[in-house]
């Protein structure tokens, strides 16, 4: 049977990569690299430069590139919008894993940050197996995920005594405003900085771009002062890499209760 590998690889920096996903990277057989075009290219080049670094003998593996389906951002049904991408890149796996793989084989997709947190692929190829057209099982390896590096950079704790964390993202933030019941919140997946919509009374922000890589950027401080030198940082760094990835943490001073 097939065997495929989900291996978390951190947040940038290949020293996020553990010894689990290090052992794991050695059995590879074949590596299957998601491109999806342009400047974020530049993501692909940084897993190719994983695997290079800890696997010894390049004759050992093979590395397939499967070209990313284009997403619709703008749709109005953003919720369709996103499952009908899932199955295109569904489809596009299944074939990149039937064609590409060995019956015997052992095929692995590198992921960003943990499989678990924010991410697609553990539900694309459960929509492999659900077609049935392919036999395969797979393994999560977890990996460290890019909340954990932002907390880790900014010398802070994720939770405080006896509080709750909620993560969401920046369409829900605009959409709905502060969640209920929790002081501290993590957004990702944030293209709009949702956060200069809310009031920044007693609010501070841990912001971080480029997690882990030579590019890393980070801003803290109460969001009234750190909202224009975050749009001012962001809004160059991505005119300079023509993409960007960044997440925040946003915590209200418990006075307001």
């Amino acid at each position: 049977m097939r065997r495929l590998l989900l291996i978390g690889v951190g947040a940038g920096d290949p020293d996020y990569v553990t010894v689990q996903a290090v052992n794991a990277l050695r059995e590879v057989d074949v590596f299957f690299v998601v491109e999806k075009g342009g400047d974020a290219d530049e993501l692909a080049a940084l897993r190719h430069g994983i695997v290079e670094r800890f696997v010894d003998d390049a004759s050992s593996y093979r590395i397939v590139a499967v070209p990313d389906p284009p997403r619709d951002r703008a749709a109005v049904a953003y919720a369709d919008a996103v499952d009908d991408w899932r199955e295109r890149r569904a489809a596009a796996w299944e074939a990149a894993l039937r064609d590409e793989l060995p019956a015997d084989g052992l095929g692995a997709f590198l992921v960003w940050g943990d499989p678990s947190l924010y991410d697609s692929t553990i539900d694309v190829i459960e929509r492999v197996l659900a077609a049935g057209r392919l036999e395969l099982d797979y393994e999560v390896i977890p990996g460290v995920s890019a909340i954990h590096a932002l907390t880790a950079c900014h010398r802070i704790p994720l939770n405080r005594v006896g509080g709750a964390v909620q993560i969401t993202t920046g369409r829900r933030l605009a959409a709905g405003g502060w969640p209920d019941g929790v002081d501290d919140v993590v957004v990702m997946l944030d293209a709009d900085c949702s956060f200069a919509q809310l009031d920044p009374s007693g609010v501070e922000i841990f912001w971080g771009a480029y997690l882990g890589t030579p590019d890393e950027l980070l801003v803290a401080g109460p969001l009234a002062q750190a909202e224009p030198e975050i749009q001012r940082v962001r809004a160059q760094a991505r005119e300079r890499k023509g993409w960007i990835m960044d997440t925040y943490l946003l915590r209200r001073s418990r006075s307001h209760e």
